[in-house]
């Protein structure tokens, strides 16, 4: 009699035991497929307004998409097609967060390309007007068909001297890789094809000798020699 009491008491813990498993599995079920079911929230910083907007649409179609499976470098591929884009961070919150800051590239000057006219980017980029909500033509105009990485290069090697970025009021670009430029205050310095850190700070400093700088042309292709003239 007690051996069938206890047969029944076993019988009746592992029905209940089934029963809270089957329960807690099926919740874990529902629950997945809510989790999976979850539509992406992607939030995009860093650009204007407009721009964010338009990032956002090159990417919602990846708000269906569950967000374990999504890579980063996805992300990446889509977003380096848009020129004013110079370094991307993106950051995945579970369940469904992506959340995508992107720092703008900077407005270096303004050149023109078939006719039109675009800002010149620290990407080594060419970036359309229309996309920057205040123009800006307080920037140096590059004229020729420069390389941009050279561009970068020869303003990097500026930002290493005296002569200020913003005292530049144009870059001419020549075929032969050389550069000349115009300042706001009048000057145009030749420069050569190489030593251009040593070139540029010795213009900066014929432009500060009250003795010399009444020549507005600062002529420094020839190596060693230097020509100063008004024409």
């Amino acid at each position: 009699m007690l051996q069938s009491i206890d047969k029944k008491i076993k019988v009746l813990f592992y029905f209940i035991l089934f029963f809270l498993l089957s329960t807690q599995l099926n919740k874990n079920i529902d629950l997945e497929k809510n989790f999976l079911k979850k539509r992406n929230i992607i939030e995009i910083k860093g650009l204007s307004e407009k721009n964010n907007g338009e990032v956002y649409n090159s990417l919602k179609f990846l708000s269906n998409e569950n967000i374990f499976f999504l890579k980063k470098d996805l992300f990446f591929n889509i977003l380096k097609k848009n020129n004013l884009v110079e370094t991307i961070y993106i950051k995945k919150i579970y369940p469904n967060l992506i959340k995508i800051n992107i720092e703008q590239a900077k407005l270096l000057a303004i050149t023109t390309q078939n006719g039109k006219k675009f800002y010149v980017g620290s990407n080594e980029r060419l970036i359309s007007l229309s996309k920057i909500e205040k123009l800006d033509y307080t920037l140096p105009f590059l004229y020729g068909k420069s390389n941009l990485n050279n561009f970068i290069k020869l303003k990097n090697i500026i930002d290493k001297s005296d002569l200020k970025f913003d005292e530049i009021e144009s870059f001419y670009y020549f075929p032969s890789n050389r550069w000349d430029i115009k300042t706001k205050d009048g000057f145009i310095i030749k420069l050569p094809e190489k030593n251009i850190l040593k070139s540029i700070k010795f213009a900066n400093l014929i432009k500060k000798n009250e003795e010399l700088n009444k020549k507005k042309i600062i002529d420094l292709r020839m190596g060693n020699n230097i020509i100063l003239s008004n024409e």
